[in-house]
Parts: C-alpha cells; sequence; structure tokens
C-alpha cells in the first residue's frame, strides 16, 4: 500500500500513473477533491481509496501496518499567494504530521520541496544541507518549503529513510487544471493556437538580452522517474535537487513550441510586470550531483524531448498521463 498525497494533482497524479505502470495498484489517494478540474488526472488510474486530506491522520493511525511507503507530493504551491496561515498549515504543520507518523509507524518518506528556496540564488543551487538556514526564499511558498527542510534536519529522529526533492521548473501532462500556476509550456501552447504568436518578459537585466533569461525545465516523466528509484532505493536519506541540471532559455522554451507545433516562430516581448520585476530569477539550473552520487544514472530529457513529447502526444490531443 503506497500513499500519494496530492493525488489529484499534476505532480501527484503523474507519480500514480507511474506507480501503476510498475503494477503498484494499492494506492491511497490523499487530497482536497473538491476541484472538479482535477477529477481527469485520475480517471482511469488504479486507487484502492480516496482519502480527504483532513481525515488522513485519522486514517493513517488507523490503517498505518498496511502502509509501505508515503509520498508527500501535496501543498500549497500559489507563489502569489501572501497569507502565511494557509502555508503554514499545509505546507509545514501537516509535513510534520505526517514526518512524526513516518517516524512513529516505521514508514519511508518521499516529500515535495522545492527550488523556490533558494530565492534570487545568491548561495548558487546546490543541495549542500548546511546552506539550508542561510537560502532566503522570495515568497510564502518559497519560505514555507525552507521552513520544513530547516526543520527536518534539525530534528534528532528522523524516519528510517527520507528524502526532501527541491523540485525545479516542472512541466508536461496533467496541469490543465493549474491556469495560473501552469508551466510557461502550457501558456506557449495555449498563446500560439489562439493568436499564432508568443509573448515573452523583456529583460530588465543588463547581462540578459530579451528571452535570454534562463531556467531549469525539468519534464514531468523525469521526476517521478526519480520518486521510483528513491522508492526502491532506500538509502542515502537527504534533501536532493530536482531538475534537468541544465539551465535553457524562454526563447529556447518558445520556440520549440512553436517547433513541435509545425510553426514559424512568431514572438514578442513585453516588459516584466514592475510588483515582481525585482525578485525576478534571470538564472536557475539544479546542481545534481548529489542525486547521482547515490546511484541515479537515467539520462533527463532535453528541453526539445520534453517539449516535443508534452506538445504532440498530450496537449495536441487533450491526454492525460
Amino acid at each position: 500500500m503506497i500513499i500519494v498525497t496530492g493525488a489529484a494533482g499534476f505532480i501527484g497524479s503523474c507519480l500514480i500513473s507511474k506507480l501503476n505502470q510498475e503494477n503498484f495498484n494499492f494506492i491511497i489517494a490523499v487530497d482536497d477533491f473538491s476541484n472538479p478540474e482535477k477529477e481527469a488526472n485520475l480517471t482511469g488510474k488504479r486507487i484502492q481509496e480516496r482519502v480527504d486530506r483532513e481525515v488522513f491522520f485519522d486514517w493513517l493511525d488507523q490503517n498505518y501496518q498496511e502502509v509501505e511507503f508515503i509520498f508527500h507530493i501535496g501543498a500549497r504551491t500559489d507563489t502569489t499567494e501572501f497569507d502565511w496561515h494557509i502555508f503554514e498549515h499545509l505546507n509545514v504543520e501537516y509535513s510534520k504530521q505526517i514526518w512524526n507518523r513516518c517516524i512513529e509507524y516505521q514508514i519511508p518518506l518521499v516529500y515535495a520541496s522545492s527550488a523556490a528556496t533558494y530565492g534570487l540564488g545568491e548561495l548558487g543551487y546546490d543541495d549542500n544541507e548546511s546552506l539550508v538556514s542561510q537560502l532566503k526564499p522570495l515568497n510564502p511558498y518559497g519560505e514555507s518549503k525552507n521552513v520544513f527542510d530547516r526543520w527536518a534536519l534539525e530534528q534528532e529522529r528522523k524516519p528510517f529513510f527520507w528524502a526532501g526533492l527541491k523540485f525545479f521548473n516542472v512541466y508536461g501532462p496533467n496541469e490543465y487544471h493549474k491556469s495560473r500556476m501552469a508551466s510557461v509550456i502550457f501558456h506557449a501552447f495555449n498563446q500560439i493556437n489562439q493568436s499564432g504568436r508568443m509573448k515573452l518578459f523583456r529583460s530588465h537585466n543588463p547581462d540578459f538580452a530579451d528571452g535570454e533569461q534562463m531556467r531549469d525545465f525539468v519534464y514531468v516523466k523525469d521526476v517521478i522517474e526519480v520518486c521510483s528509484f528513491l522508492m526502491h532505493h532506500r538509502r542515502n536519506s537527504g534533501i536532493y535537487n530536482l531538475g534537468s541540471g541544465k539551465a535553457r532559455t524562454f526563447l529556447d522554451l518558445a520556440k520549440n513550441t512553436f517547433y513541435a507545433l509545425d510553426l514559424e516562430p512568431q514572438i514578442d516581448f513585453i516588459d516584466t510586470p514592475v510588483d515582481i520585476r525585482d525578485k525576478y530569477q534571470y538564472f536557475t539550473q539544479a546542481n545534481m550531483s548529489k542525486l547521482r552520487s547515490i546511484g541515479y544514472d537515467r539520462p533527463f530529457c532535453s528541453l526539445e524531448e520534453g517539449i516535443a513529447d508534452y506538445v504532440k502526444n498530450y496537449l495536441s490531443k487533450g491526454h492525460y498521463l
């Protein structure tokens, strides 16, 4: 029996698809199931039971003996939300309760952290745990993830295996419901379909030309491969980056979305909104050497491969993973 929190969301539902492919069919899906737009993410998946996130701990206290692994993917991920109490409840205190029960019930744990913990990258993008207390996230979402990472590292008692994954810019199937928080590729696809053109933010940093701002974009299929690896590995507990390890420009992203649609690129530049300009990241790139050092040797999809697969096999057809 494997528990996935955030089961109806983007990464959680893709992870369930991967687990089903590996013949793990006793899946306990934990989420707030009130959003009908997320329902299609779970259609056709083999799930033993759905448990509302607010009654999950009562359920776990009664059924822990059957649980083999917990993937805690669920979180409030809205970077434009500034009510700290929401993040404190869902991202910090909820995660602490899962952590403590994994200790009590001897259940291994993988949980979702975020590259948002790195802020503007003043200390780089290295998953060195000694740096976690010095990081300066730019918003309450990133702060909530870093608060929990710090707390986890400070604990004397830990689950016998645990891993916190700092997701970088994840894109791919099953993000139809995410509206403004969906990936840039999702928005690019929709803009191009509607207008034949794509808008990118102009650079307000003299070190970067327009469209040359860079991010570490990682395909969700790679993310769930890493999750599966860690579930089977169950050694080398700690916090790990999870990106592709290679920064690419927004211009590369836009052009490849056009190419996947067999169109010539038509790109316009607009000013970055003033209210986010001073917190805008111009470069992120995950140092992936730590994950590699524990034996993860699969290659990551290139941006070209990931976008082609996502656009042609999912977005263009309205398909889900």
